[in-house]
């Protein structure tokens, strides 16, 4: 590798994992807004969406213009490919995060109501997990540690399932709830959301470490059969 291609391709590591730092903070306001009601905090996560975009932009121009100047091969291309996927990854857990902190704010126009029996606050926090170790996974391209975030993956979707079951028989008990009941709704939408782009995440990881999409592997075992 040329001492220019190694300085850029730090350059780019530095800047991804600056990027994962703000979308995972912005993460973990906005489920503390949610738990807490707390709309300062909330705001700020709303606020804190452009900086994550602009940085979005950065990562993609400085990706393009390494594969422009350089034309990396081998190890150095494939690093450059997932770094793209999983700048658009990142960008998008920022989305949904804004998305949660919006629920929180529109939940505080309305009239309060208890949101623990939902059970939000186990899934809330295994997708905070589950970003954290994409995110770690990334750093030290794991493949071990990626793979178990596709496995927590499950739980997410079995609690997303829960808070739906729940919010459908309080919607025929207390029907004056239906707002904020469509709220809480949302809410643990846009969380199952963001596992799954950490689970996106997980498998760019896999990819780069050992050069094999695994995304939709399933769809591509039942093609061959056909």
């Amino acid at each position: 590798m040329s001492v220019l291609l190694n300085r850029q391709i730090e350059k780019i590591k530095r800047m991804i994992l600056a990027e994962g730092a703000l979308v995972e903070q912005a993460l973990q306001r906005a489920i503390g807004a949610v738990e807490n009601g707390d709309t300062d905090l909330a705001e700020q996560v709303v606020d804190q969406d452009a900086q994550i975009d602009l940085m979005e932009i950065d990562i993609e121009e400085e990706c393009l213009a390494t594969l422009a100047l350089h034309q990396p091969v081998a190890q150095d291309l494939r690093f450059i490919v997932s770094v793209l996927k999983i700048n658009s990854e990142l960008e998008r857990i920022g989305d949904l995060a804004s998305n949660v902190a919006s629920q929180c704010l529109a939940l505080a126009d309305l009239p309060a109501i208890d949101i623990g029996p939902f059970g939000l606050a186990e899934m809330t926090h295994q997708t905070q997990r589950m970003v954290k170790q994409s995110l770690d996974a990334l750093v030290d391209v794991d493949e071990e540690l990626a793979n178990q975030v596709r496995e927590m993956d499950d739980l997410v979707d079995d609690k997303h399932r829960e808070v739906y079951v729940i919010v459908e028989r309080c919607v025929r008990e207390n029907i004056d709830q239906m707002p904020q009941l469509i709220r809480i709704q949302n809410t643990a939408r846009q969380i199952e959301r963001i596992a799954d782009h950490a689970v996106n995440i997980a498998k760019d990881v896999i990819y780069l470490a050992r050069g094999e999409i695994v995304r939709h592997r399933k769809a591509r075992a039942r093609a061959a059969k056909l």
